[in-house]
């Protein structure tokens, strides 16, 4: 789906709404503002949309050899989510569920991550939860 496209998605029942608004009048200035304010927020989404791939090659760059079988498979689905994320972020039950460890193995892979740069954690104990650090450089930066 294209930027424009995945745009006017998040926003459907606006989007007919004012398209129906347009089309029972004469009326287009409001619909032509509303479509030019998609048009520049699709823009954003894909600006930002680039500038994450180009971290995320990065991130994976520096992370080259680092990681072991089941951390990296945490890593790419944690960056499959795209932009928005994991959202609540990931917990060490989600990451046994994942990669079928076990919870010793489960909490020094994680805490391998945080050492490594690679994810952040915050709140404690069961309550921890791990994002990633796109914005962790390696050593060549």
């Amino acid at each position: 789906m294209t930027g424009l496209a995945a745009t006017i998605n998040t926003h459907k029942k606006a989007y007919y709404d004012e398209l129906h608004r347009a089309s029972t009048s004469n009326y287009i200035e409001s619909w032509m503002a509303w479509f030019a304010s998609i048009v520049l927020e699709a823009q954003s989404r894909t600006i930002a949309t680039i500038s994450f791939v180009v971290e995320k090659a990065r991130f994976l760059d520096g992370l080259k050899g680092q990681l072991n079988p089941r951390q990296e498979k945490v890593v790419l689905r944690m960056l499959a989510e795209g932009i928005d994320g994991f959202q609540g972020g990931l917990s060490a039950q989600n990451y046994r569920v994942i990669t079928g460890a076990t919870s010793a193995t489960a909490t020094r892979d994680l805490a391998e991550l945080v050492a490594l740069g690679a994810f952040s954690r915050a709140g404690q104990n069961r309550y921890a939860r791990y994002s990633l650090n796109l914005k962790r450089r390696s050593g060549s930066d």
